[in-house]
C-alpha cells in the first residue's frame, strides 16, 4: 500500500475567493489546492449535494493511492464511493480511527 498526502479539506459556510462550482456534485471548491502553502481545500456544500452530510461538518485528509482496495477493506466505514470522476480517476471517502480520509486514485 502506498499513500501520498494531497490536501486537507475544510468545510466552510461562506464562499471564499477563487472557489469554483461543481454543478454535478452541488458544491464549491478551492480552484487550486497546490497554490496554498498548507495544501488546504476549502469546500462549501449546497443543498442536495451528492456527498454525505458529515463532509460538510468535519475536515478530511486526502491521499493519492495506487490501489484503494485494501484501504476500503480496512476502513471502519465507507461513507462515499468509490465513485468514478472520469475515465482515469476515482475517489472514495472512508472513516478510519474517527478520521475522514479521502482516497484518490488515478490510473
Amino acid at each position: 500500500m502506498s499513500a501520498t498526502y494531497m490536501h486537507i479539506g475544510i468545510p466552510v459556510l461562506n464562499k471564499k475567493p477563487g472557489m469554483v462550482y461543481n454543478e454535478g456534485g452541488k458544491f464549491w471548491v478551492s480552484s487550486n489546492v497546490d497554490d496554498h502553502d498548507y495544501k488546504i481545500e476549502y469546500l462549501k456544500f449546497e443543498e442536495g449535494t451528492i456527498f454525505p452530510e458529515i463532509l460538510s461538518k468535519q475536515p478530511h485528509v486526502a491521499y493519492q493511492v495506487d490501489d484503494m482496495t485494501q484501504y476500503l477493506a480496512e476502513a471502519d466505514r465507507v461513507i462515499f464511493g468509490p465513485s468514478q470522476l472520469d475515465d482515469h480517476t476515482s475517489i472514495a471517502f472512508i472513516i478510519k480511527d474517527d478520521a475522514i480520509i479521502e482516497l484518490y486514485m488515478s490510473k
